[in-house]
């Protein structure tokens, strides 16, 4: 067997979170190897959302302007009825925007515009993906995991990250149960066309009295539009180009003609899903192999993405020697239930429970309850320990989504540590010391720096 020389990290999966872990890996020094089952990156627009705080990741991940270049803002809803255009409303509520969060709309990039932009930064950094790898087979020791594929070859890490989907195949290899739910009866599908006909100033909805019909998004940054259906229940789907067609007039006021082309076309039926643990010894998952949303909402990718942002800097810690092996135990600590609560937000948005707004812009997830969260002030203001760190400026003019970039810690303190240094918070922290993790929330505050060298020491920071 031919063996592919991986040291550090086994990433299996090409989609956005192995990509962003592959990158945040690089980053920071670490020998890591993304494999792909497919021979090309996944050529759908499926995951089009790109929430506030995954954009503050991209700013991190230095993906941010190349993804606004991608993409571009959401058009209001245009409710068309027998062939006449009505209302039109915002797909999203207005959240405001303010020095700590100055990202508040969400972002339209294509699936498969994300993954391009995530993979040229990957090479850029030095990483690498090998591309035709379909897992075969996966066993660990106590030294590291090895993994076998279809065609033969092999590989061994100290650690492997299951990134490949709802299907997960290391997700079965290591024997983890994932209990879900439907979310809905009725067969969807999704599919990326080439028509005429409508303009792209508007996401075109085609809906019948049932809650069955089409909606048409003009895909930003692209020449498509997404075409996302809901079925009666017992529609057989067909996803051919006729098949389609007959979809779009059925529903709408096109005629088959206008509808030129189908570059990708995919169905599936809505479920709510968690994995029932998201680290087994040396393997970790992440993405859709650990929790799997209704689209509604636009959750799923971006849960998935701050998945390997939380992993990617403690894996990095670990096999530098710096923290111990019970750091990764944190990262299900923390990600498990994050997971869990944005599935119950995507359902809840899929069923007209919750409006798209400030429940899904993500900006509230923290880690107050975390073991490595330490809070020491006996009346914390308004940035606590376990919560996301925000932006602003400090009294010197140093805007802190600067200062955070990059793979490492930062410490917010009105004086200089001796032997460590650190920076003035933005007075809307409110008073305290505060540290920083590398994936931006507060890890450990208090009223002077007494007892942070002990938390440093435990962390790796």
């Amino acid at each position: 067997m031919n063996a592919m020389n991986v040291t550090g990290v086994l990433v299996v999966g090409a989609g956005p979170t192995g990509l962003a872990l592959g990158i945040d890996l690089a980053r920071r020094g670490v020998d890591a190897l993304v494999v792909e089952a497919g021979e090309t990156l996944f050529p759908g627009s499926r995951g089009k959302g790109i929430q506030p705080r995954t954009q503050e990741v991209y700013d991190d991940l230095g993906v941010l302007d190349a993804m606004r270049a991608a993409g571009g803002p959401y058009p209001p809803r245009l409710f068309w009825k027998n062939g006449e255009p009505g209302g039109t409303k915002p797909m999203f509520d207005a959240v405001t925007a303010d020095e700590g969060a100055p990202y508040t709309e969400p972002l339209m990039v294509a699936q498969w515009r994300t993954q391009e932009v995530l993979y040229a930064r990957l090479r850029e950094l030095g990483g690498r993906v090998a591309f035709g790898h379909r897992l075969a087979g996966l066993e660990q020791d106590p030294e590291g995991v090895t993994a076998r594929f279809a065609d033969g070859t092999t590989a061994r890490a100290r650690y492997a990250v299951a990134a490949d989907g709802g299907r997960s195949a290391v997700r079965r290899a290591v024997g983890v149960g994932m209990v879900g739910e439907s979310v809905d009866p009725s067969p969807f599908l999704v599919a990326d066309l080439r028509l005429r006909g409508l303009d792209r100033e508007h996401w075109h909805t085609f809906m019948g009295d049932d809650g069955c019909g089409v909606a048409l998004c003009p895909l930003a940054g692209t020449d498509d539009f997404q075409l996302s259906a809901r079925l009666p229940e017992g529609t057989e789907t067909d996803l051919s180009l006729d098949g389609l067609r007959r979809l779009v007039t059925t529903y709408s006021h096109l005629g088959a003609s206008d509808v030129t082309e189908v570059r990708w076309a995919s169905d599936f039926r809505p479920r709510a899903a968690l994995a029932d643990r998201f680290r087994v010894g040396r393997v970790f998952l992440a993405g859709d192999a650990a929790h799997v949303h209704s689209p509604a909402g636009g959750q799923g990718l971006n849960t998935s993405v701050q998945d390997a942002y939380n992993l990617g800097w403690k894996l990095a810690t670990v096999l530098a020697g710096r923290a111990p092996d019970a750091l990764l135990d944190t990262y299900e600590e923390e990600r498990r239930a994050n997971a869990a609560a944005m599935l119950g937000l995507s359902t809840s948005v899929h069923r007209g429970e919750v409006r798209r707004g400030e429940a899904t812009v993500q900006l509230g997830i923290g880690y107050r309850e975390s073991s490595l969260t330490e809070e020491t002030r006996a009346d914390p203001g308004p940035v606590r320990a376990g919560d996301r760190a925000p932006d602003g400026r400090n009294a010197d003019g140093v805007r802190m989504f600067d200062a955070f970039r990059g793979p490492h810690w930062t410490l917010l303190t009105p004086q200089p540590v001796a032997g460590i240094g650190g920076l003035p918070a933005p007075e809307s922290y409110g008073p305290g010391v505060f540290l920083v993790r590398p994936d931006g929330y507060v890890g450990w505050a208090g009223e002077t720096a007494e007892g942070l060298r002990a938390y440093a020491a435990r962390t790796g920071a």
